[in-house]
């Protein structure tokens, strides 16, 4: 350590860091934070190929206007379904449909990844259910029966 510093202080500000690291983890475990992070970047990356130079271009209509709203769409929907779980369903519906049509006005969907994301993305939000408890796993189940029964 070097003469004139103080360690003590550097001990708690790494216990705070921790602290916030697990508030996050316990608040991203609450939501679907995956699945909205998934529509969100699929989204991004539509919108990132909207830019790409005239040769790369595929599909007609890379200007129109119903290019650049869907992946908005996207993106505002992978958000929301992070910030408000309850109506994941809804947004996840929307997700699915503005990524199925980014492939007739986005350059194939963004050649195709930002489509997938999408589609993954809405697909696990509308699987997920909030609050379920843990499952043991067979193995605990088994040997648990077998202390009980012996």
């Amino acid at each position: 350590m070097a003469p004139g510093t103080d360690g003590a202080l550097a001990a708690p500000a790494a216990g705070r860091r921790r602290h916030l690291w697990q508030d996050f983890r316990r608040w991203r475990h609450r939501r679907p934070f995956g699945a909205g992070l998934a529509l969100a970047l699929g989204g991004a990356e539509i919108l990132v190929t909207q830019r790409a130079s005239v040769s790369v271009v595929l599909a007609a209509g890379a200007d129109s206007l119903a290019g650049y709203v869907l992946p908005i769409m996207m993106v505002v929907c992978g958000v929301l379904i992070v910030v408000n779980p309850r109506q994941r369903l809804f947004y996840s519906v929307i997700g699915v449909l503005a990524s199925l049509a980014s492939w007739v006005t986005s350059n194939l969907g963004g050649f195709f990844v930002g489509m997938l994301l999408g589609l993954v993305g809405s697909s696990l939000a509308f699987g997920w259910l909030p609050d379920r408890p843990r499952r043991r796993s067979w193995l605990r189940r088994g040997r648990r029966r077998t202390q009980e029964a012996g």
